[in-house]
This record gives structure tokens, C-alpha cells and sequence, in this order.
């Protein structure tokens, strides 16, 4: 009885395994598609808080020449600043709450992920491919100086 039990437990593992691994295949699908899929999708209220933030970057470009001819205090510089800054950043907000907002902050999070996966070059590779670049920048402006000064005689000859 008790190899039939083991026999049991291995199989009800082994399809447990197997059935979490599916299940956590489908949910990267769905988190992959997921940005693009919410990116696609658009609402009355995506409309509008398109139109509000677009208005309100409209009025952050206008605010330093005409709200001080309407509005007395606008006169201080930092004053019209501050009014610019908050403008900006309400319209950032109103683009944050939208569903491309949504998607791009699922696209920033998923470059943070693929960033922590980067091999950066250690500091010798770096110095190296650095003096690489520097000398193949030095030999390809030396080329383009000597066509330069090539194209200059031979234009030269039939100007005069």
C-alpha cells in the first residue's frame, strides 16, 4: 500500500510541477502582453484627461506672457515659475492616469528589470574600448579632413 502511496505522491508532484510551470508561463505571457494590450485600449476618460493635459501644457507655455498683464503677483518671476511647474506637473498626472500612462509605467518597470540583467564591462574593457573609439574617431576625421582639403583644390581648379 504504501508503494502505491509513494507512487501517487510522486506523480501528484510531478504534475503539480509541471501545471506550475504552465501556470506561470501564461502569467509572463499576459504581464508581457499586458503593457501593449492596456497601451491599445481607450476611454471616454482617457479622452479627456488627454484634452485637460493638453490644455494645461498650452497654458504653461502662455502663463509667462499674459498672465502677468491679468494677474499682479505674476509680475515676480518666481511666481510665474511656480505657476509653470505646477501646470507641467498636473499634466503629467493626468497623463499618468490614462491607460498609455498605465502601459508606460509598465514599460518603465520592465526596463528596470532588463537593466539589473545587463553584463556591464569592467573598468579595464571600458578603458580599452574607449581609447579603441577615441583613435578610430581620430583616423576617420584625419580621412574626412583630407577629402575635405581634396574637394576644396579640385573645386578650386575650375573656379579660379
Amino acid at each position: 500500500m504504501s508503494n502505491k502511496q509513494d507512487n501517487l505522491d510522486a506523480k501528484l508532484s510531478a504534475s503539480n510541477r509541471a501545471t506550475d510551470g504552465l501556470l506561470s508561463k501564461q502569467k509572463q505571457d499576459m504581464a508581457a502582453s499586458s503593457a501593449v494590450e492596456v497601451a491599445k485600449t481607450s476611454s471616454a476618460k482617457d479622452i479627456v484627461l488627454w484634452l485637460v493635459a493638453i490644455a494645461l501644457l498650452i497654458g504653461a507655455t502662455l502663463v509667462n506672457q499674459y498672465l502677468p498683464g491679468y494677474w499682479q503677483p505674476a509680475n515676480n518671476i518666481w511666481t510665474r515659475i511656480g505657476i509653470i511647474g505646477a501646470l507641467i506637473i498636473a499634466a503629467i498626472i493626468c497623463l499618468a492616469l490614462t491607460h498609455q500612462g498605465r502601459a508606460f509605467k509598465i514599460l518603465l518597470k520592465d526596463a528596470g528589470v532588463e537593466l539589473r540583467r545587463v553584463t556591464w564591462p569592467s573598468k579595464d574593457e571600458t578603458f580599452q574600448y574607449t581609447w579603441q573609439v577615441i583613435v578610430v574617431i581620430a583616423i576617420v576625421g584625419f580621412v574626412v579632413w583630407l577629402l575635405d582639403n581634396f574637394f576644396n583644390w579640385f573645386v578650386g581648379i575650375f573656379i579660379g
